[in-house]
């Protein structure tokens, strides 16, 4: 046991892309103020930011199709798609300011270009994806996207996809450039590293046990080391959570109000992963296409390429899954922990409005591997069992709570949580997650330093030039943004695509 105690401006508890992001931006903000970091693992990037743990997409609204919803007129919402698309231009920004400050070296470690597809089949689907293209096109946010259902062009679009296809079958898809594939596992990495040079202290295997108010109105953590069950107490003026499906446990334990009546819903994911090199060399884009009846948003189907370790891969999935554990490598009373009596109806609402998706759930749970191949083979019609290896993905916990839609409404999305007074902020949700970081973390500032925002606006518009203005209502705008992201990034063919 020790009895070390220390005081410091700024915790940030989890060496996610969120911890990373934030204390990045309080560092260009605020070089003086101290900050310390807590994980529980031995590296950064672990859980769900690990490059194995999730879908590596920019999401930028290119290619999901759960982003666009068709409304009972027969019209298409976009409204969603323009907000997380605007949201992946201040990661891009931010990013490309990174590079340009010599904060972190080659982009393409962590970034690559990519095009962005959507694939649908069977006529009703083909007109929902042709409203969609058009809807998206005529904007400038989504310009350069192409449709087809010519199956020559779609041939060269995606050959892996069109191969041993039936000649008769219907078939669509949106094609768009400008699309990305992250590397969020490197670039957490690479965050830390930088976040280290300038004298953050970052502590792993260190469990936060606790976590309490002082009379002071500082948050004091009980902070215990995994591997010598030492103790010790450290104090901050901010605490940041940022511990993925760790979080909710976390916001109990600080008894804000604002944490109250709010649950966790645990899914769990496996990817299909290509081991053929000559299959994954046949493939060169990220192919969304419609999630499954009763399906979660976030079990969209798609064949995706990747670049992990500067190799070319390629995985197929997300096949969802239950386990009650809120972290990879969390506890299986993790789910059960998390009730408390001020959210047990809440829980319980939510367990009764959703037992449909928890039926599909547990049937993904159960499925034999040549089961898994014949949803591949939707996508690929000549995949080959021994081609294709299961990989666990990452942990999600999506957010209950109640809202104007009910008690215990399952939200889909990432979701800031955070005192009255701006001391404490929880990350909770999940997907589009690390794409909008930036966004979610800047939202965390103006939430928790609403006194320094004036004086921090100068600094943070030289970080994120499109900072608090409407993309939508500045073309001209996006095209600068996109044509400066794209060379600083090395996202070459991006250029081809903005207006002169």
């Amino acid at each position: 046991m020790s009895n070390i105690q220390t005081k410091t401006d700024v915790i940030l508890i989890g060496a996610g892309i969120m911890s990373a992001t934030l204390g990045t931006l309080l560092k260009e903000l605020v070089p003086g103020w101290e900050i310390k970091v807590f994980e529980k693992l031995e590296n950064a990037g672990e859980e769900s930011s690990n490059e194995w743990n999730n879908a590596g997409t920019g999401h930028a609204a290119l290619c999901e199709l759960n982003y666009t919803v068709e409304k009972p007129d027969g019209s298409i919402d976009i409204s969603k798609a323009i907000k997380i698309n605007e949201q992946f231009q201040l990661s891009m920004q931010f990013w490309s300011y990174l590079v340009n400050s010599k904060l972190v070296n080659n982009p393409q470690d962590f970034i690559m270009p990519l095009p962005h597809m959507s694939m649908v089949q069977g006529e009703k689907d083909i007109t929902f994806l042709k409203k969609r293209f058009e809807a998206l096109s005529n904007n400038p946010l989504f310009q350069g996207m192409e449709f087809s259902d010519d199956p020559e062009k779609l041939m060269e679009w995606i050959p892996l996809i069109m191969q041993d296809r039936p000649s008769n079958e219907a078939i669509a898809a949106t094609k768009i450039d400008t699309g990305t594939d992250v590397n969020f596992g490197a670039l957490t990495r690479m965050l830390f590293d930088h976040l280290k040079s300038k004298n953050v202290e970052i502590k792993y295997k260190q469990n936060v046990d606790n976590i309490k108010r002082t009379s002071d109105g500082s948050w004091e953590l009980k902070v215990r080391n995994i591997d010598s069950g030492n103790v010790e107490r450290h104090t901050a003026k901010f605490v940041f959570i940022g511990g993925g499906g760790g979080s909710v446990h976390l916001l109990q334990k600080s008894g804000i109000p604002e944490g109250k009546h709010i649950g966790g819903f645990p899914v769990s994911g496996i990817f299909m992963v290509c081991n053929n090199p000559d299959v994954v060399a046949q493939h060169h884009a990220k192919v969304y296409g419609k999630a499954k009846v009763g399906a979660p948003p976030m079990s969209v189907p798609h064949l995706d390429t990747r670049y992990i370790d500067n190799k070319k891969s390629l995985l197929f999935g997300p096949f969802a899954g239950f386990s009650p554990k809120f972290l990879k490598s969390g506890s299986m009373f993790d789910l059960v922990t998390s009730v408390k009596p001020n959210n047990v109806v809440t829980m319980l609402a939510a367990g009764a409005k959703n037992m449909s998706l928890t039926k599909y759930l547990i049937q993904q749970v159960m499925l034999s591997k040549e089961k898994r191949m014949e949803e591949l083979r939707e996508f690929i019609p000549n995949a080959r069992i021994e081609d294709w290896d299961l990989v666990v993905a990452g942990q999600r916990v999506q957010v209950i709570k109640d809202t104007d839609a009910g008690k215990g409404t399952l939200q889909f999305g990432t979701e800031v949580v955070s005192a009255a007074d701006g001391s404490i902020a929880a990350l909770l949700g999940a997907s589009p997650g690390a794409s909008t970081a930036v966004h979610v973390m800047l939202e965390v500032i103006n939430k928790c330093f609403p006194q320094h925002m004036k004086e921090w606006e100068a600094k943070i518009k030289e970080m994120i030039p499109s900072y608090g203005v409407s993309l939508l209502k500045n073309p001209e705008l996006i095209n600068e943004i996109h044509t400066s992201t794209a060379r600083t990034l090395g996202l070459a063919n991006k250029e081809a695509l903005v207006l002169a």
